[in-house]
């Protein structure tokens, strides 16, 4: 047993001080340190739950859709900086065989990541974005690998695809939610679609509880068209958002605090730009341009992001208007909870995985530990 003492601990309700954080592989809880085999002095930083991140295609120079695992493994170790200590890997629009073969590697770095020797986050399984969303919101997204929605088609991956964006509104869109919703625990998100509000409201009701990069790709919210976004806002649905402030305008962070509450998930929908110099890289197999918090197409259509989840966390503290340990569920527990982990991620209360960070007031992390095992 191991002990983290002088410590700001965040729970998901508040703010601990004057306790220790007793762990193993698994949270114990707080309690003394007396006995305990190892104790950190956290020096008076946060110690709050490693960050879960559901929507990530690259960082370093790799992206999932390569179909390199090396590059899977320098992903999962590279986050770590950035506080993530669990994610999806999210895959492109790309062709079908590319992704049957993403699919099973990341199946199988799956139970490796949950090795003690394993350097680096764990993989929780697969984001699919796409590919059965809508040629008009593809956004940076290839519209030649563009299919309709087909459960059949997933079926099979239903073991390693943990969250799959799709726009409903498309035909077969329907169907495809009700059969997985049926046979899977798929969570299935709402995205790169020109749904209106009737049938994304329906696509909620029909089992869809997720939308994918809210505002992004879909169409905007207008007083007389309210749109998916209203839909998705009114519904019971948990909502990404990438607070890099430039995919979304900052001065809406508080409303939305105030509407989505803990439904409110950041995201960093980040590129192999990722911790990169800005340059010229690739996204599904398209050239994208970065420069500064910008990434675009070269026509100009904003291609993902190299936003780090420790950065979206401060964006929204201090532009939302929250307080730390909130701020810091929106990039753990809720994230954990949109994707049906939240019994073993996101949380520093007992019997959740060990997976704890520590983060000065700048939200810049010094330490990371993986179920209980020191990673960075």
């Amino acid at each position: 047993m191991r002990a983290i003492v002088n410590g700001r601990i965040l729970m998901p309700d508040g703010e601990i001080a004057g306790k220790a954080l007793l762990f193993g592989e698994r949270i114990a809880g707080l309690g003394d340190p007396a006995g305990a085999d190892e104790v950190i002095d956290a020096g008076g930083w946060y110690v709050a739950p490693g960050l879960v991140d559901v929507h990530i295609h690259g960082y370093l120079g790799a992206d999932a859709s390569d179909g390199d695992a090396d590059g899977l493994r320098r992903m999962a170790k590279g986050v770590l900086a950035n506080g993530v200590t669990s994610f999806l890997p999210t895959t492109m629009t790309v062709s079908w065989d590319t992704l049957e073969t993403v699919f099973g590697q990341i199946k199988g770095l799956m139970a490796e990541s949950r090795s003690a020797g394993f350097d680096g986050a764990e993989i929780l399984g697969c984001h699919a974005e796409g590919p059965f969303i809508n040629p008009k919101r593809k956004g940076a997204q290839a519209g030649e690998h563009i299919l309709p929605p087909d459960a059949e088609k997933i079926l099979p991956y239903a073991d390693v695809i943990r969250l799959l964006t799709l726009a409903p509104e498309m035909p077969g869109g329907e169907e495809c939610v009700r059969v997985l919703k049926e046979k899977t625990d798929i969570v299935l998100s709402v995205g790169h679609t020109d749904a209106d509000y009737d049938q994304a409201a329906a696509a909620a009701r029909a089992g869809a509880n997720h939308a994918t990069h809210l505002f992004n790709a879909m169409p905007p919210l207008l007083h007389r068209a309210p749109g998916a976004v209203a839909a998705l806002l009114e519904a019971d649905a948990y909502c990404e958002l990438i607070a890099d402030t430039f995919h979304v305008d900052r001065r809406l962070f508080p409303l939305l605090r105030k509407i989505k509450g803990d439904k409110l998930t950041l995201i960093t929908d980040c590129t192999r730009a990722g911790g990169m110099p800005d340059g010229e890289y690739t996204l599904g197999g398209q050239p994208i341009f970065v420069e500064g918090v910008a990434c675009r197409l070269r026509d100009g259509t904003i291609a993902g992001s190299v936003l780090k989840l420790n950065d979206a966390v401060r964006n929204w503290r201090d532009y939302a208007h929250a307080p730390m340990y909130e701020a810091v569920r929106a990039a753990s527990l809720t994230p954990a909870e949109s994707v049906g982990l939240a019994d073993k991620k996101g949380s520093l209360t007992p019997g959740h995985d060990a997976d704890i960070i520590l983060m000065d007031d700048d939200c810049r992390v010094s330490a990371a530990w993986v179920r209980g095992a020191r990673k960075y």
